[in-house]
This record gives C-alpha cells, structure tokens and sequence, in this order.
C-alpha cells in the first residue's frame, strides 16, 4: 500500500498507520448523494475508507447544485448515484465504489439488504424524516451504528447512533414528516456534511470523541454550537419495550 496520499492524516499524534489501514480495511454504506452526501462521499473517498455502497433513486436538478457539489451543470438529468460514482473514482482510484439505485422503503424492513448487514457504518445523508425512521430501524435490525445529520436554513445537527448503546432516532425525535422541500444555504451542507465524515473516521478508528449520546446543534447564522446529552426513551421499540 502507497500511503504518501494519507500522509498528512498518518502523521497526526496518535493516528498513523494502524488508524489509516482502519479506514482502508472498512465499508461505510452512505444514504443519499445530495448535500450531505456530496460532503460525506468526497470526504470519506479522500480520507481512504475501502469500500463505500451510495444509495439513491433520483436524478439530478438544475435546483440541487446550489449545495450538492459533486455534481455540476454537465450531469443535469444524471442518476445521482451514477456522477457521484464517476466523480469518486477519479478522486481515489484505490476506494471500491458501489452503488444502489433505489429508494428507502418500509418493504426494506423485510428484506435482506446484504450491503447494509455488511457495512461497519451507516451515514444518514437524507432529507426527509419518513426514510430517516426506516433507515433508523434498519441499523437496528442489523445492529449498525448510524451517524444522522440533518440540515435546514442556516441550521443543522448531527449525532452518531450505536444500537444498544444509545437513543435511537425514534427515540431522540418525533418529527412530522414536510412534504415541501426544504430550504437550504449550501454551506450548510458543507459543515455538517464535514462533521459526519468526522463522526465516522472516529468511529471507525477510534481517534477522537465521537457524539454518542449526544446531540451537536449547529446555528450558522450566529455561528452558535450546542451540544446537548441526549437519552433512551424507555417506551421505544429499540429498548423492547413497545
């Protein structure tokens, strides 16, 4: 293995070669090739992660490069998932792209998605709360941890979710679900889309702090970042209780 291209990353105090074969040796399973996803898959393709599944249905609008950068006006009508994959693999030749044109269903829940029961990580990169739930009861049926991260406005949180461990999304929110689409500053997408690499690099390698139980806030329009502890709901189904 040719580690010049992580160098930077191998030489920070306490990371090295152990934490960079980590990232080379794991499969992370991304949910959307928007915003965040455009973040997300940049970063974790760059970052060296061996094996990245994208999921998603739709094609690309002249409405969606105001923050999803990893495509441009060449690749308007597209599947998302097929620039995404064309862009990855000029990005970082070594990284194994995979890709799954469908759309999160309740159907999901029944079946054997082998590339999520695979994955040592989830990445929520959706945009809508109704295939968040799905998505969240799929980690718990496979026992994956969830890295979730949501953006609105100038607006935009992030937690990572370990089955057993701590609050799942049912848990943490009860969102009723908006059918219009979502206004966004594609900045947005940039900084939270950049937290959840972070989250999943942690993880994976155990460098750092990661948000386990707990829920990072993040104003932009005032540049404010809370971080609040965040805990099971007894009565949700994660705990078997419902």
């Amino acid at each position: 293995m040719d580690y010049e291209r992580y160098a930077r990353q191998i030489n920070l105090d306490g990371f090295g070669r152990e934490s960079q074969d980590k990232l080379l040796n794991s499969k992370v399973t991304v949910i959307g090739a928007g915003g965040l996803g455009s973040i997300v898959l940049q970063y974790l393709t760059s970052a060296g992660i061996g094996e990245i599944n994208i999921l998603d249905y739709q094609d690309i609008e002249l409405s969606n490069l105001n923050r999803q950068i990893i495509h441009n006006e060449t690749n308007l009508g597209q599947l998302k998932v097929d620039s995404a994959k064309e862009k990855l693999e000029k990005l970082n030749a070594n990284v194994k792209i995979n890709t799954f044109n469908q759309k999160l269903e309740k159907k999901d829940l029944d079946s054997n998605l082998k590339f999520i029961n695979e994955s040592d990580l989830i990445i929520d990169c959706l945009d809508n709360f109704e295939a968040r739930y799905i998505l969240n009861d799929l980690a718990l049926k496979y026992n994956k941890p969830l890295v979730h991260g949501a953006i609105e406005g100038m607006h935009g949180q992030v937690t990572t979710m370990i089955p057993g461990e701590t609050p799942c999304l049912r848990c943490t929110f009860k969102t009723k679900e908006n059918k219009d689409k979502v206004p966004v500053l594609g900045f947005t997408a940039g900084v939270i889309g950049s937290i959840q690499v972070g989250e999943a690099i942690k993880y994976i390698t155990g460098y750092g702090e990661t948000l386990k139980n707990k829920l990072l806030s993040v104003n932009l329009k005032n540049n404010e970042f809370l971080t609040f502890k965040i805990k099971k709901n007894p009565n949700c189904s994660c705990n078997g209780t419902n």
